[in-house]
């Protein structure tokens, strides 16, 4: 049966040339990616932390050391920090005053990671498939949920993902070189260092580990290492040394061996033998997470498992299960379990399905195939359900544009299970990304902006700006998530209800937020300092970060003239 007339016209447009197949790619990542990507408030805790950093970097002018507030931050290298700060310095030169205070120009460092692993995912299906085959890996990589969550925050995930795809984009034309095909070109070879290199001074042994775990099954399965001279490892490992090195040595020094104390002691290998930050989940877990965090891919790669098991010795088969399965089953042994681990990964499972789908390997027989075929819909749908009542839930009002363009994603995710039930798969992967367009621009653009309860930092730092004065000193009593550091000042002070007291007794414009739990401490203290605060305003909310329901009150003293 043939593709309907829009989608034919989409892969007739693609197959032409590399170059279409991109930019049709670079557009809709960004159909993907950018609704909401300015207006989400700092998610707590982690992207703030990252940004908060950054900004300090900026302010101190110190781009070796790595601090929030006056804490050294060494659980992750240098990398996305640097790359953080040379966007909102641009951003500043072209004129973009407020750029520092602006969570968005700290997320396109995500931004471009996101756009860089659908790209990298294409030239790595090119290895194995036709044009059409890789565009639809890299629609089914775009379009999944978790880098689509990922490329919206200022963190390391959606990055290092970016150069693991590009390291084993690079990896999968090595290996499926043939005797007396072309050798792979010195900038191939290049950029695969380039990748390792950049890899680990954004998440440490991440990008090598995947990468190096994958060379090492598809040498045993090849019963031979002679392939990986083409990658030119002499050279390699220089350039990889000339990337990290000067940093490495420089944090040494800085900080007295602390850095690698905290980082490899304290967080890598910590995590392996025990959950850090309660994090902790049995193995399997990443497997179950699958079936939401990999929406709309789910169906198309557990449809491709069958084949996957019978054609394992087939060399596109075999690429993809070994740049999938060791890393994922180190992921399932170590005790601390998030879902954005696994990310890297999800390019290869799309790549995975594409091939079964080239092949036309796709089993869509019995219940199960039917109950997978319309998992595309399910989740759209719990979407549009979970935000309504949740809103209701949080006594917000339900968001009257999101939620129904949050439905309206049922349509093209319905059309994306009928079509993949009639085995038109690259059709059902246009949908389905269809579907994910306006589920993001409802969800993101509309819905999570409209829940105000969940806002209470954002809140707190546009009430803090009544207060009378242009830029008044800040304390918080009971409430210190990152996000209220990043959108008020790094000279924030954290402090206990009776630490607020002392604090707003000092001279010039001070603000001070008391979290309910505080206020009696706070009030006894006020009175024997003599101090008679004015109430600016109250803040009621929910703490996004553990559901926590907040009560707090903004105050201040006499404005000084």
């Amino acid at each position: 049966m043939s593709p309907p007339a829009i989608f034919a016209r989409i892969f007739a447009f693609a197959e032409r040339s590399h170059g279409r197949a991109c930019a049709l790619l670079l557009l809709l990542g960004l159909a993907l990616f950018l609704p909401g990507h300015s207006g989400l408030q700092p998610m707590d805790r982690d992207e703030p932390r990252f940004a908060q950093a950054t900004k300090q970097m900026l302010e101190s002018r110190d781009f070796v050391d790595i601090r929030f507030l006056d804490e050294a931050r060494h659980k992750k290298p240098v990398g996305i920090y640097w790359i953080q700060s040379a966007v909102v310095s641009a951003a500043e030169a072209l004129g973009f005053d407020g750029a520092r205070a602006e969570i968005g120009f700290y997320r396109i460092p995500s931004l471009i990671g996101a756009l860089l692993t659908m790209l990298f995912t294409y030239a790595a299906a090119t290895a194995f498939v036709g044009r059409r085959a890789a565009f639809v890996a890299a629609v089914l990589t775009g379009a999944t949920i978790l880098l689509g969550v990922e490329a919206r925050l200022a963190k390391t995930d959606a990055m290092v993902t970016a150069t693991v795809t590009g390291a084993m984009a690079v990896l999968a034309h090595a290996f499926a070189r043939r005797d007396g095909d072309e050798p792979l070109g010195w900038p191939a070879a290049v950029g695969f260092w380039l990748a390792i290199g950049l890899g680990i001074l954004v998440k440490g042994p991440i990008t090598p580990a995947v990468v190096a775990l994958a060379a090492a099954v598809l040498s045993i399965h090849r019963r031979s290492g002679t392939w990986l001279r083409a990658l030119r490892p002499g050279i390699g490992s220089l350039i990889v040394l000339l990337i990290v090195l000067p940093w490495f040595v420089a944090i040494t020094v800085k900080s007295g061996g602390a850095f690698f104390e905290a980082s490899l002691g304290e967080d890598m290998l910590a995590k392996v033998g025990q959950a850090k930050e309660r994090h902790g989940a049995p193995p399997g877990t990443y497997l179950a997470a699958f079936l939401g965090t990999a929406w709309p891919l789910v169906p198309f790669a557990l449809l491709a498992v069958p084949f996957a098991w019978r054609e394992r010795r087939l060399p596109a088969v075999a690429f993809c299960l070994a740049w999938i399965v060791p890393m994922w089953l180190v992921f399932e042994a170590v005790s601390t379990k998030l879902p954005h681990y696994v990310l890297p990964m999800y390019p290869g499972i799309a790549l995975l399905a594409a091939v079964a789908a080239d092949r036309g390997r796709t089993v869509l027989q019995g219940a199960a195939a039917f109950v997978l075929s319309w998992w595309l819909v399910v989740p759209v749908a719990a979407a549009a359900a979970a935000v309504f009542f949740g809103a209701r839930y949080l006594g917000d009002a339900p968001p009257w544009i999101g939620v129904p363009l949050l439905v309206l994603a049922v349509v093209p995710a319905a059309w994306a299970a009928l079509l993949l039930r009639r085995a038109q798969v690259g059709s059902a992967a246009l949908a389905a990304a269809l579907s994910a367009v306006v589920l993001a621009n409802g969800a993101y653009a509309f819905s999570a902006p409209a829940l105000r309860s969940l806002h209470v930092s954002e809140r707190l730092a546009e009430a803090s700006r009544a207060a009378g004065c242009a830029d008044p000193l800040v304390a918080s009593a009971g409430f210190s998530e990152p996000s209220l550091v990043f959108l008020t000042s790094t000279r924030i002070v954290l402090t206990s209800g009776a630490g607020a007291a002392e604090f707003l007794g000092g001279p010039g414009c001070r603000v001070v937020f008391v979290e309910q739990r505080q206020a009696e401490a706070f009030a006894r203290a006020s009175e024997a300092a003599g101090l008679k605060p004015r109430l600016i305003t109250r803040i009621e909310g929910i703490n996004i970060n553990g559901g926590r329901r907040l009560d707090l009150a903004v105050l201040s003293r006499e404005i000084a003239p």
